[in-house]
C-alpha cells in the first residue's frame, strides 16, 4: 500500500500532466531561444531561472512531484517498468549545452533583455489554442511516451529534459556549498539490504547501494521520497537539512551487489 506521503505526490503529478496543454509553452525550449533573438525573455526563460532558484531549497524535487513530463512517465512505468540504462544521463548534456548557448547567442544578438513578456507567443495564457499547437503537444507527448516505453523508466528525464540541468547544478551547489536544502539522509546501520528502496525509485537509481556507502546524494535524485517510503525499517528520511559529509556521488552505472533477505512487494 502507498503513503499518503506517495498518494499526495501522484495526484499532484496527474493534475500537472492534465495542465500539459495549458502550460506547455512555459516549459517550451523553442520560445526561449525565439524571444532571445528579439530580446525578450519568455516565460519558459523566467521558469527555468526560477527552476534554478528553486533547486537551492528543493534540489530536484520539481522533477519528483509537480513535473507534467514527469507524471506522464509514471503513468507510462505501469505498462513498462525497466530501469534506464546507464549511459542515458549524459544526452541531456549534450543537448543542454549547445541549446544554452543558444539562448545567450540570442539575447546578444538582440542587445540584451528588452523585456519580459510570460505570455509570449501564448494566446490568452494556453499554450495549445490551435491546430499547430496541437501538433507540436501531441509529438512532445508521442517522444516522451516513446522514450518512457522503449528505453525504462523517466526516460526523458534521463536523457533529453532540458530542464534537469538546471535543477542539477542548483543542487550540486548547494552540496558544494553545504547549504540547508530538502534531500535523503539514512542510517545504514539500520538497513538490512532487502533492496526494495532500489526497486522502488523511478530514476533507476542504486539506492541501497547509495544507503550502505553513506552517500544518499546522486544527481539524477528526484527526491520523490519513494524509498523512503517503502522503506520496511524507515532507514531513510526526506528531510530539510545540510549535507552529512564530503560530497561522493555513487556512479550511476554501479552495478548493486546482490541483496539479502526476502523484497518486499510494493
Amino acid at each position: 500500500m502507498k503513503s499518503k506521503r506517495q498518494k499526495t505526490r501522484k495526484i499532484l503529478l496527474l493534475a500537472a500532466m492534465l495542465l500539459f496543454p495549458v502550460v506547455l509553452n512555459y516549459l517550451s525550449p523553442y520560445l526561449v531561444i525565439q524571444g532571445g533573438f528579439e530580446g525578450v525573455l519568455a516565460g519558459s526563460g523566467v521558469v527555468f531561472g526560477g527552476l534554478f532558484v528553486s533547486s537551492l531549497v528543493f534540489g530536484r524535487a520539481y522533477c519528483g512531484w509537480v513535473c507534467a513530463p514527469g507524471g506522464l512517465q509514471e503513468a507510462c512505468a505501469n505498462i513498462v517498468s525497466k530501469p534506464t540504462g546507464r549511459r542515458q544521463n549524459m544526452v541531456k548534456y549534450i543537448v543542454w549545452v549547445p541549446w544554452l548557448a543558444a539562448i545567450v547567442l540570442g539575447f546578444v544578438s538582440a542587445g540584451g533583455i528588452k523585456e519580459v513578456d510570460m505570455l509570449f507567443l501564448t494566446d490568452g495564457g494556453i499554450s495549445v489554442t490551435s491546430i499547430y499547437n496541437y501538433v507540436i503537444y501531441f509529438f512532445v507527448v508521442l517522444l516522451i511516451v516513446v522514450l518512457s516505453l522503449t528505453l525504462g523508466k523517466r526516460s526523458f528525464c534521463h536523457s533529453l529534459c532540458w530542464m534537469a540541468p538546471f535543477l542539477v547544478l542548483g543542487s550540486l551547489l548547494t552540496e558544494k556549498l553545504h547549504t540547508p536544502r530538502l534531500r535523503l539522509r539514512a542510517d545504514a546501520s539500520q538497513c538490512t539490504h532487502c533492496g526494495v528502496c532500489s526497486k522502488s525509485c523511478p530514476m533507476s537509481l542504486p539506492v541501497a547501494d547509495m544507503v550502505k556507502q553513506q552517500s544518499l546524494f546522486h544527481t539524477e535524485c528526484i527526491l520523490c521520497g519513494s524509498c523512503a517510503d517503502i522503506c520496511p525499517r524507515h532507514t531513510i528520511q526526506l528531510t530539510f537539512s545540510r549535507p552529512a559529509g564530503r560530497l561522493q556521488e555513487v556512479p550511476a552505472n554501479h552495478q548493486p551487489e546482490a541483496f539479502s533477505g526476502r523484497a518486499i512487494k510494493q
